[in-house]
Formats: C-alpha cells, sequence, structure tokens
C-alpha cells in the first residue's frame, strides 16, 4: 500500500467514526422511542411489540409472538380470534394460547406493516372477555436493495483553473486530525463545487444502515473528489482547458456506510472545462517580409499576420495595431472570423522616394480577465518588413486642376498658361503635352509639346463663353502607354467692348391732344460686358435731335430714363412718326456710348387712350393702305378660306371608307373577277350575273320589298343632276323596269351600280394611240371645251338589295 493509499484510507475511517457513534447513540433512542410508544400503562390485553423480519423464507410458519389476556387462566376457556389485513393467509394465530405465525414471505418496500384486530371470547358463552382491541405488526427492513442513480447520465461544466481543494500531505496530517476532532464535517478546504450527484436506496432509513449511502470516487482522481455524505464533486486541482477540455468521473454509492455486504451503484458524470482567457496571443513568426508596388492604390491588402491564442469564442478575440511612424501610410484591421490582422495601404508610396518601411504590429486581447494581467499583458508584436517595387508610372502633373485666365478679344497666340509634368520614374523619360480636343467644340486653344505652354488659336469672347474647360494630356515619349490627364479651367477677362443699348424694342405712342412735360415712356439699358463694381448708365438725346422741341430726356440716375413731351399739341395729318435718338453711355474703361432709335407714333386718342386701334393705325401707315383698301383685302382672304375649307370637305367625303367595308371579308369570296372588257361603252350584257350564284343552293323567288318610292326619290335626284338628256332618261328607266322584274336574285348584300356615258363623245377618243395615224396637231383642251357639258351628264344610280332567305 502506498502513501497515498493510506491517506485515504486514515481520511474514510475518520468519517466513518463520528458517523457509526452517531449511528449507535440514534439507533438506542429509536429503539426505546419505539417502545415506549407501543407500551400501555393499564390494559387488559398482554403483549410484546410485534414485528416480523421481511425476506425470511421457511416451510414452517414464523413465530412473530403471543397475545394473552390477564385473564387467560390457561384451561383453554378462552379462544382467540385474529381479524384485520392478511389474518387467515399471512398470519396465522393459535386460537387457545394466543400465539402468531407468519406464514409468508413479505417484502417491506411493498407494506412496512398490517394493522390487525385482535378478540379473546368464552368458548362456553361466546361473549368476549376482552374489548375488541388493534395492533400493528411491523415489517423489519432488512438491506436487500442497492442504490440507484435516478438522474443519470450527468453532464457538468466547470471552468478550466478553478480553485481546488487541500491536500492532506504527511506534515500536516496531525493538524488535520485534530481539526476533525472538532469538526468533522469540514475535513478539508473545499474546492470549486462541479455537480452533485444523488443516489435512492429503497430500504428504511429509519432502521439500521440499510439505506445509508456513502459515496466515493472511482475514476477521476487526482483532478476530482467527492463528499461521502453528499455526493456533491469538488475541483481536487486546477486544470487547463487546453491540455484537457473533458474528464469523465465515475461515482460510486453504496448502502450500509460502506460496511461488508453492502450494495453499490455506479454513476458517470461528463465534466467539460470552459474556457476563460488565461492565454495571451502569439504571433507565429517574428519577422514577416511582404512587399508592395508604387503603382499600388490606397487599400490595397499587403499581407497578413496572424498571433495565435489557445483560448476560444470570444476569448481568443484579438485587434491588431501598427505602432510606430509608419502608422499613417499603412492600416491594419482584424477578420473577425479567421483572427487575421489585414495589412492595408492607407497612402501611396514612392519606389524613388522610399523603397523599405518597416512597422511594428501589436495584437492584444478585446476581452481580458483581470486575474490573469498579473501573470502578464495579454498582448504580442511581430515585425513587418515592407519593400516598394518599383513600377513605370504615367507622368505626374504638378497639379491635378490648373486655373488660368486671359483677357477677352486677344490676340491669336497669347499666352493663357503653361502645365507642367514629369515621369516620376527612375529613368525621368521626356514628357509630351497634347489637348483633348472635341469633335463638336471650336479648337479655341494649342498646346507645346515639349514645354506645355498654352496659347490662344483665335481671340476669345467673354459674351458667348466666360469659361473655357480643356484636358490636357502627358505622354512618356518611351512608353507611350503611360498617359495621364490634367484638367485646365480658362477664364475669359472681361473688358469693356459691348456699348449699351436697350433691352426690347420700345413701342412709344404720344396722343394728339398731349400737354407739355407729359411722361410717354420710361427707358432702360442692358450691357453685355461684366463690371465689377456695376453698371451706371447715362442717357441723354443725341446732338441731331437737341434742337428739337418736341420730346426731352430726363436722366433717373438709376439707369432708368424717362421721355417727355417738349410741346402741347400734336398732328398726325403733318407727322405719324417722330424718330428719337437716345445715347447710352456705360461707366467702362474706357466707356463706350452707343445711339438707340425711339419710335414714338402720333395716335388720335379719346379720354381713353385705344392703344391697340393706335398700333393698328401705326402699321397701316407703315403699309401705306388706307382703311377701305384693308377692308377689302380681308374680304379676299375671307372668301379664299371659304373656298379652302368646301374643297377639303369634298375630298374628305370621298376619301371615306365605302359602306360595307366591314362585310367586306365576309362576301369576298363571293365576287368573281372577270378580264373581258366587253364590246364596248354600250355593250352592258357583258357578264352573266347568275354566275356569282350558289349552284348547289337554289333561292325561291319571293316578293320584293317596295322601293318604288325610294327609287323615285333617286330617280328624281337623277333628272336634278343630269341632263335635261331623253337618251339618260330612257337609260334610267330601262335599268328600273329590268331591276324590278328580273326573278334572278343578286348574291347576299351585293351592289350593283350602272353607270351611263352616253352615246359617244364629240371629241373622239382620248387616248393617245391613235395620235400618230393623224399628221395634224391634236388639241387636248377638252376639259376647257367639254368641262360644264361633262358635269350635267354624269350620274349614277346605285341600288342596294338584300336576299330575303
Amino acid at each position: 500500500m502506498n502513501f497515498s493509499a493510506f491517506l485515504r484510507l486514515m481520511v474514510i475511517l475518520v468519517q466513518l467514526w463520528p458517523c457509526s457513534l452517531s449511528l449507535r447513540n440514534s439507533s438506542a433512542q429509536n429503539t426505546v422511542q419505539s417502545f415506549t410508544a407501543v407500551r400501555r400503562v393499564k390494559r387488559g390485553w398482554l403483549w410484546e411489540p410485534l414485528f416480523v423480519t421481511e425476506e425470511q423464507n421457511s416451510l414452517d410458519p414464523l413465530y412473530i409472538g403471543q397475545l394473552k389476556s390477564d385473564l387467560d387462566k390457561q384451561d383453554g376457556n378462552l379462544k382467540y380470534i385474529l381479524i384485520g389485513e392478511g389474518a387467515g393467509n399471512i398470519f396465522y394465530i393459535n386460537e387457545y394460547n394466543g400465539k402468531i405465525y407468519v406464514t409468508q414471505k413479505l417484502d417491506r418496500e411493498k407494506k412496512p406493516f398490517y394493522t390487525l384486530r385482535a378478540q379473546a371470547i368464552n368458548r362456553s358463552t361466546q361473549l368476549p372477555v376482552e374489548p375488541e382491541s388493534e395492533f400493528i405488526i411491523k415489517v423489519r427492513d432488512v438491506n436487500d436493495n442497492a442504490p440507484q442513480f435516478l438522474n443519470g447520465p450527468y453532464v457538468a461544466s466547470v471552468p478550466e483553473m478553478s480553485p481546488e481543494g487541500l491536500l492532506i500531505n504527511f506534515f500536516i496530517f496531525f493538524q488535520v486530525w485534530c481539526l476533525l476532532c472538532f469538526s468533522p464535517n469540514s475535513y478539508l478546504t473545499e474546492g470549486t463545487s462541479v455537480t452533485q450527484v444523488t443516489a435512492t436506496d429503497a430500504d428504511d432509513p429509519s432502521y439500521g444502515n440499510s439505506a445509508r449511502l456513502l459515496y466515493s470516487l472511482v475514476q477521476g482522481q487526482p483532478y476530482f473528489s467527492v463528499e461521502p455524505k453528499t455526493g456533491v464533486i469538488r475541483m481536487a486541482s486546477q486544470m487547463d482547458r487546453e491540455t484537457k477540455d473533458q474528464y469523465l468521473v465515475i461515482i460510486q454509492a453504496k448502502d450500509m456506510v460502506g460496511q461488508p455486504g453492502a450494495f453499490s451503484a455506479t454513476a458517470t458524470v461528463t465534466i467539460n472545462l470552459s474556457d476563460i482567457n488565461d492565454n495571451p496571443p502569439k504571433f507565429q513568426q517574428r519577422l514577416y517580409y511582404m512587399s508592395v508596388s508604387e503603382e499600388a492604390p490606397v487599400g490595397t491588402t499587403i499581407g497578413k499576420v496572424f498571433a495565435e491564442d489557445s483560448d476560444i469564442g470570444d476569448n481568443a478575440a484579438m485587434d491588431y495595431f501598427i505602432e510606430g511612424d509608419n502608422s499613417d501610410v499603412f492600416d491594419i484591421i482584424t477578420n473577425n472570423e479567421t483572427q487575421e490582422g489585414i495589412i492595408l495601404l492607407k497612402k501611396r508610396v514612392d519606389y524613388e522616394s522610399k523603397r523599405r518601411y518597416s512597422i511594428q504590429a501589436k495584437a492584444v486581447n478585446r476581452y481580458i480577465d483581470e486575474q490573469f494581467l498579473k501573470e502578464g499583458p495579454f498582448e504580442d508584436t511581430t515585425i513587418v518588413k515592407i519593400n516598394v517595387e518599383d513600377a513605370d508610372e504615367p507622368p505626374v502633373f504638378t497639379s491635378e486642376n490648373y486655373v488660368m485666365e486671359t483677357a477677352e478679344g486677344a490676340m491669336s497666340g497669347s499666352l493663357v498658361g503653361v502645365v507642367t509634368a514629369r515621369d516620376p520614374d527612375y529613368d525621368d523619360s521626356p514628357v509630351r503635352y497634347s489637348i483633348v480636343h472635341s469633335t463638336h467644340l471650336k479648337r479655341l486653344f494649342s498646346i507645346n509639346e515639349h514645354n506645355g505652354t498654352i496659347i490662344t488659336t483665335e481671340p476669345l469672347d467673354r459674351e458667348i463663353a466666360s469659361w473655357h474647360n480643356i484636358t490636357v494630356t502627358a505622354t512618356e515619349t518611351r512608353n507611350p502607354e503611360k498617359i495621364s490627364e490634367a484638367n485646365v479651367y480658362v477664364q475669359v477677362l472681361d473688358v469693356n467692348d459691348n456699348a449699351p443699348e436697350f433691352p426690347k424694342n420700345y413701342e412709344t405712342f404720344v396722343c394728339e391732344n398731349a400737354v407739355s412735360g407729359q411722361l410717354i415712356q420710361s427707358i432702360s439699358a442692358v450691357d453685355r460686358d461684366d463690371s465689377a463694381e456695376g453698371h451706371h448708365f447715362y442717357f441723354s438725346m443725341a446732338q441731331e435731335a437737341t434742337n428739337s422741341s418736341h420730346f426731352t430726356v430726363r436722366d433717373n440716375q438709376d439707369n432708368t430714363a424717362g421721355i417727355f413731351t417738349g410741346k402741347s399739341g400734336f398732328r398726325r395729318k403733318e407727322q405719324f412718326f417722330f424718330y428719337l435718338p437716345i445715347l447710352i453711355q456705360d461707366n467702362g474703361t474706357p466707356p463706350l456710348t452707343s445711339t438707340n432709335t425711339l419710335t414714338v407714333t402720333v395716335c388720335d386718342c379719346d379720354t381713353e387712350v385705344n392703344t391697340f386701334y393706335c398700333r393698328y393705325e401705326a402699321f397701316m401707315y407703315s403699309l401705306g393702305l388706307s382703311t377701305e383698301a384693308l377692308v377689302a383685302v380681308l374680304a379676299c382672304i375671307l372668301i379664299f378660306l371659304v373656298f379652302f375649307l368646301a374643297i377639303v370637305t369634298i375630298r374628305q367625303q370621298k376619301k371615306k371608307k365605302p359602306p360595307f367595308s366591314e362585310k367586306m371579308e365576309e362576301f369576298r369570296e363571293n365576287i368573281v373577277s372577270y378580264d373581258d372588257e366587253g364590246g364596248g361603252e354600250e355593250d352592258t350584257e357583258a357578264f352573266d350575273i347568275s354566275a356569282l350564284r350558289t349552284r348547289t343552293v337554289m333561292r325561291t323567288h319571293k316578293p320584293r320589298k317596295k322601293v318604288a318610292s325610294e327609287i323615285q326619290s333617286l330617280y328624281r335626284q337623277s333628272l336634278q343632276v343630269g341632263p335635261d338628256s331623253a337618251i339618260f332618261r330612257q337609260f334610267i328607266s330601262e335599268k328600273l323596269e329590268e331591276a324590278n322584274t328580273d326573278p334572278r336574285v343578286p348574291p347576299y348584300d351585293s351592289l350593283q351600280t350602272y353607270a351611263f356615258e352616253g352615246t359617244g363623245s364629240l371629241a373622239g377618243s382620248l387616248s393617245s394611240l391613235g395620235s400618230n395615224t393623224s399628221d395634224m396637231d391634236q388639241s387636248y383642251d377638252y376639259l376647257a371645251d367639254w368641262g360644264p357639258h361633262f358635269k350635267q351628264l354624269a350620274g349614277m344610280y346605285t341600288s342596294h338589295r338584300s336576299v330575303a332567305d
């Protein structure tokens, strides 16, 4: 036996010693209490408490006890009778001496006691000599049931590195022994509680040790311990989850306080160690090498670093930082999924300026447990060397945007400004400049391809465009693919090159009865130039009109002026219009003056000036027409419009769809086309309408609807339109009679048209086929000669008949 086993045995003995004393005391107390409870001070019956032990196997009845009355003289005159639970089958009483026997094996766990009644009667009189009395037979327990763990399987979790209980060693054994003597229930310093297991025993806990359980650890040393009485599992040593994160602990429960012959049961407890942040991050490498091209844009990923953390979950979460002077050039972010640090380019690098960078990256745990800070900071650092790779870069302008100025009207070839670009590469390739000209814009500027000087190609006008935006490119001569652009904004500076003028054409009127000093017009001015101090205009009458006393100009000193009459009374018959030359001068340098003519019309006014009438008279006067002549012109125009509308209306009526256009698709298949022109204009029998009839269907003749009145109306209309010719009337009569008497019915919804051209034309044929047979010039002016006759002879009769099937 080793020393640890010896210590464990001593601990168990120390546990059992106070327990056995307490059990012994409690057993004696229970026995005394039970006897005291069932003993009677005064009674007629004499018996001791009755007990029967469970699980007794015997072929013969087992004696339990005896019931006896104090009146029994043992002469056989009394008879004992047993009544109640199990009487007669389980329990048997000797009626002569009152001895009770049990005939069956009993199970306390099924029924712990039986209630019976006893009676003693006189055999001769059959009368009771004792009152009926009730008593109890208790079933005494034996250890026949093993403990059971009913709540398994057990799973528990405890944080790693939790505090452990105090381990007993040889040097403190005596101190612990003394401590146990005074306080046997606190024999160890308690470690962290993990979980509690509980076993049950069906035996009687109030009698003996059959149901008194003792817990012990079968598997799980030396990491865990269990309290023998409570089954609480505690930490016995500090454990690291990163070493092992799961333990299987087997707990045994024995009844009879672990004495020989006791029953036992075991339960398995799965204990998982939960993680705590007890490990700092640690970089896998102490030195990283990376590279970046000088062409790389801002935000380019340069590389990744990784600090490993043995913890899991939030305890392994970390943030990365860059320390040092290069934090403005590079940045680092954390990938929360992979816990990697991604180094990004924060500012463009230049191979020609600096070719190598060294940065210090630091990883720090995001969540830190303060109890482990005393062990050291939860962070780690590493060095990252970054090399800048050379690249053929395009030229770089000294500025992305240039703003230049030039005066308007400057002659061609005037200097506008200079742009400068250089090759940033080490070889410093020469640069050539050019302007990106748009196809739809006029080329107003040119640039020197060698030095970037921009000049004008023609004078500029600020009033047309005050700003010009051009794009200048710089191209490497050794590598034409490397091109860069810059924007040049050219502002055209204003010069006073536009004289002021009227903002609109004024219509000025003056009445014949106007008085002197009357305001007839207010005028103002505009200037296309741009004045930095604001425009100020001066108005005056031109020199050639100052001697005239008809009108005067008064400057209001607010860029407006008023035109006033200089006399009273005007006569239209003497002068209808007055033309006033107005001088307008601006405040530019040098000042410009323009002469603007104001036309004043003299009107015949009543008390209220009718401006429209005055304008109408002015217009007539300008045309040189009188009122009577204008009325005649307007009448002619009106007649022309009426005639034009009539022609348009007639043409629209002719272009209307035929009345049967909607039904055209229905009876199209009933139309038969003939290519025979017949014997001439007078041959009306060139076709047989019976060919249009379906041969398989013979229609019966039915009387026509009476349409005499309608035909007569059409006939009268035709007489009104047609000429008063006997031949035409005879033709119409024959066709009407033939249509009314014809037994053959035309196809459904068909249309018959009869046209008559007369017996012949006096002009002969209009065809040009016979023109070659004559040597004389043929006159084709038939419309002029025969037009009126054609209008009288034209006529047409149309009948629309429906077949009544």
